[in-house]
């Protein structure tokens, strides 16, 4: 069976372009792959963060993961910074890659030059050999993200074949090459209010995204401000009709229905009915995520599901870390 590795960074509740573009992979995959999902909280502080807030986003988005359908007898969850060779193959890693290809990163390039890089601390640039160190650690065939992290996964796969080619013997590989996987629909899902941007749940306005938690009165009305366009017609033109464009992608990732299907089935009604049931489709899908999302919380089910995804995660983890400290000469050589 295949290995899949993905994780989310707890900076705050998931966004419908979270869970369509990474998340809802996670509930498909969970049966035909060996799965590690984990909470990537050492990602998260490559920027301030606060300690209550942090700790409370953890356990939110492990809730979440549980919610939406992930299961612990068939993945396994858990939370980064309790699984210690993340941070120790991130250093290999790291030792492992230029500077050059990380001041290339466009999520650096974005996040650092907001404020001339001023107070940018320097794990913003080391983050993606932390998430290279993620992936391998786990000899991940697949990873399932959204588009925007493909340049990630391309410095990965560099690093795998550098890596193998430079420490490995008579041609045995050391670190498992991964693929990226993409969503079929949706995997970029954009801002209702602007969709030329990608949809952020750090985005200022609050009616540009859809929260996993929002209450149904509150996705409705989103919904229904959401940016159209003035010729009335629901058609999939990305380039000359963002904003439609943009609503059914997600209409048809949510409800499993095809563009063609939803532009035939629309083709003669308007934006409002359109939006309208766009609403209730949402609903649907994530009043039930809510109602065991607050289940999970008030239990202590969730410290126990995750104490053992951390033990199990642990154990494959430390067996790629020997192979790596044994292939560059760290330490005494240890038994894999």
């Amino acid at each position: 069976m295949e290995t899949i590795f993905s994780g989310i960074q707890p900076s705050g509740i998931p966004t419908i372009g979270n869970y369509i573009g990474a998340m809802k992979q996670f509930v498909d995959l969970q049966n035909q792959y060996q799965c590690y999902f984990c909470i990537v909280d050492e990602h998260a502080i490559t920027v301030p963060q606060n300690p209550i807030t942090l700790r409370k986003q953890i356990l939110s988005l492990a809730a979440l993961y549980l919610a939406i359908g992930l299961d612990p007898k068939k993945a396994t969850i858990f939370i980064q910074s309790e699984v210690s060779a993340h941070a120790e193959a991130a250093w290999i890693v790291q030792c492992n890659t230029a500077i050059g290809e990380l001041e290339r990163m466009t999520q650096f390039k974005d996040k650092s030059q907001k404020n001339g890089r001023v107070g940018v601390s320097a794990g913003l640039l080391t983050y993606p050999p932390l998430m290279v160190a993620d992936i391998v650690l786990y000899n991940s065939n697949l990873v399932p993200v959204g588009d925007d992290q493909k340049q990630h996964l391309e410095l990965t796969r560099d690093f795998v074949e550098r890596f193998n080619n430079k420490y490995g013997q008579n041609k045995q590989a050391i670190l498992v090459m991964p693929e990226v996987k993409l969503a079929k629909n949706g995997s970029r899902i954009m801002s209702l209010q602007d969709p030329t941007k990608k949809m952020s749940k750090s985005d200022d306005n609050i009616k540009s995204f859809i929260s996993m938690l929002d209450k149904p009165e509150v996705i409705r009305k989103k919904i229904k401000s959401a940016v159209t366009d003035s010729s009335g017609k629901i058609e999939y033109d990305p380039f000359h009709k963002p904003g439609i464009s943009n609503l059914l992608g997600i209409f048809s990732a949510v409800s499993g229905r095809s563009l063609n299907n939803l532009e035939i089935h629309y083709e003669n009604a308007g934006y409002g009915e359109f939006k309208t049931d766009l609403s209730e489709e949402l609903v649907k899908l994530l009043e039930p995520i809510q109602v065991r999302y607050n289940q999970l919380l008030s239990s202590s089910e969730l410290d126990r599901i995750l104490d053992e995804g951390a033990s199990s995660a642990q154990q494959i983890a430390n067996k790629t870390l020997i192979r790596m400290q044994n292939a560059i000469g760290l330490g005494r050589k240890k038994k894999r």
